[in-house]
This record gives structure tokens, C-alpha cells and sequence, in this order.
């Protein structure tokens, strides 16, 4: 009788613990649009706490992100299913024959939503065609699982796979058929951002800090952002009313590498995880 109280009482203890920890995804978007991009993301891994990297199919560095993600096998990836490009300074096109996606040059439109800085640029403000969405999905999803088969998940970059309710069910049927999480479907993570002003990298560190006391125990989180290089590639990336790229995303690796963020999350009982976890 005592062996099986002390087992329950055992049993209960773990059980307690594991109800206490906080579980965080800590993710990098954007990998392939450009060098700087592709190089800070890696960093803020292997030096840091990221978990999960976004990639983007359509991107014009996606090759050297296949190998940088080949050379770092303990990082999660996710395909981060592009239907814009939106820089000035620099452009993608689509993988398929899809002309309702697309600007007259060719190029993804910048934008999904209608933006007064780039009129009648806005994906939804054209006659875009739900097939074609559909077929360019797909290919991005082949692409990326053809060169890292390991991929966990999808998302959305800018937003696009949830775009409409028709969009949204797209991608959650495609996300089932490929054997994949898809982002926007996971209620049980809740998304989490900076709890204060973030321009500066002291002031993201501030409300990064900020943001991670307020955690509670028992759940997972997903916070994530786009880390960068401040140097002569990234500075000339920008687009109307994002003018300081460069700045902006060096601020996101100096977080992500900062010692006093792992620190911190030892000290709050927080479980750095990756959506591949979210399996397990």
C-alpha cells in the first residue's frame, strides 16, 4: 500500500511540474529573401533562441537557404507560403502560371491588403483566381519538401494563407493532404509580440523581457520576427512606410542572441520548443 501511495504521490508531482512549465516558440520569418536575412536567421539559432525558420519558396536566396538549413539539421523549418514581394529594391516571381497573382511585370503584387502607399497593388484589390493560389501553393510545399524534407509546418507570410475563409480552408486542407501542421489552425499556441515600443534593440529587449513575465504556466506561445544584419545589402531593402530595415532587424538578432533572454527564460521555467515539438 505505501509503494503504490508513494507512486501516485509521485505520479502527482510530475504532473504538477509539467503543468508549471511554459512552453515558447520562438520563430525567424523569412529566410531566402535575401544574404543578410538568410545568415542572421542561422545566428539567431545557433547562438541563440530561435527554434523554428520560416522559408520562403519564390525567394531569389532560397538556394543558399537549402543549404544553410542543410548544414544546421537541428533547426525547425517551416514553408512560409509567399504571395507578395514586397520590397522596392528587389522582386520575386511566382513558381507557376498564375497571372491573376501577379503584377504586370510578372512579379507577386506587393501587398495583400489595400494599402493608400501602393494603390491598386493590393492582391485583393485584383482578380485573383482561388485555382491558382492553389497550384502555387503546392509548389512552393514540393519545392521546400524536395530540398528539406524534414519541414514541420506552414504559415504565411504577410498573412496570405488566411487572407479569405476560402484561402484559410485551402491552405488547412493542403497543410492535411501534405502531412504538415499549418500555423493558422493551431489553437492551442498562443502568438505573442513586444509588450512596449520595439524600434531600438534596447527597446525590444525591454519589451521582449516585458512580454515573457507575463507568461503563464501551463501554456505555449509563439512569438516571432524577422532578424537581419544592419549592413549595405539590408539597407537597401525597404518599402513605403518600413524605411529602416536594416535597423529594425539587426534589433531582432541582438534579442534573439542575447544571453540575458536565455537567463530569463531558465529563470520563468520557459521550454524552448519548435512546432516539430507541437507532434510529440
Amino acid at each position: 500500500m505505501n509503494k503504490v501511495l508513494f507512486a501516485l504521490l509521485l505520479s502527482g508531482a510530475c504532473c504538477f511540474g509539467q503543468q508549471k512549465e511554459i512552453r515558447l516558440i520562438v520563430r525567424g520569418d523569412d529566410m531566402g529573401y535575401t544574404h543578410s536575412g538568410n545568415e542572421a536567421l542561422i545566428e539567431s539559432h545557433v547562438k541563440g533562441v530561435e527554434t523554428s525558420i520560416e522559408i520562403i519558396a519564390a525567394s531569389p536566396w532560397f538556394p543558399e537557404a537549402v543549404k544553410l538549413l542543410r548544414q544546421n539539421p537541428n533547426v525547425d523549418v517551416g514553408i512560409h507560403l509567399a504571395l507578395t514581394s514586397e520590397w522596392d529594391n528587389i522582386k520575386w516571381r511566382p513558381l507557376t502560371q498564375c497571372p491573376s497573382l501577379c503584377d504586370a511585370d510578372g512579379y507577386f503584387f506587393p501587398k495583400i491588403y489595400p494599402d493608400a502607399a501602393y494603390p491598386k497593388q493590393a492582391l485583393l484589390e485584383n482578380a485573383w483566381k482561388l485555382a491558382e493560389i492553389e497550384a502555387e501553393f503546392r509548389a512552393q510545399i514540393e519545392l521546400v519538401k524536395k530540398y528539406v524534407p524534414r519541414v514541420s509546418h506552414i504559415s504565411g507570410h504577410m498573412n496570405c494563407s488566411m487572407m479569405t475563409d476560402e484561402v484559410k480552408a485551402l491552405s488547412n486542407r493542403l497543410a492535411k493532404e501534405y502531412g504538415l501542421l499549418n500555423d493558422i489552425h493551431n489553437s492551442d499556441v498562443v502568438g505573442i509580440g513586444y509588450s512596449g515600443p520595439a524600434k531600438t534593440s534596447a527597446e525590444k529587449l525591454a519589451a521582449f523581457k516585458k512580454t515573457i513575465e507575463t507568461l503563464e504556466a501551463g501554456k505555449t506561445y509563439m512569438f516571432l520576427d524577422h532578424p537581419g544584419f544592419d549592413n549595405a545589402e539590408l539597407r537597401a531593402v525597404h518599402h513605403i512606410g518600413y524605411e529602416h530595415v536594416a535597423e529594425d532587424r539587426q534589433g531582432v538578432t541582438d534579442l534573439f542572441t542575447n544571453p540575458e533572454i536565455k537567463k530569463l527564460l531558465k529563470k520563468r521555467n520557459v521550454k524552448l520548443i519548435s512546432y516539430a515539438d507541437l507532434r510529440k
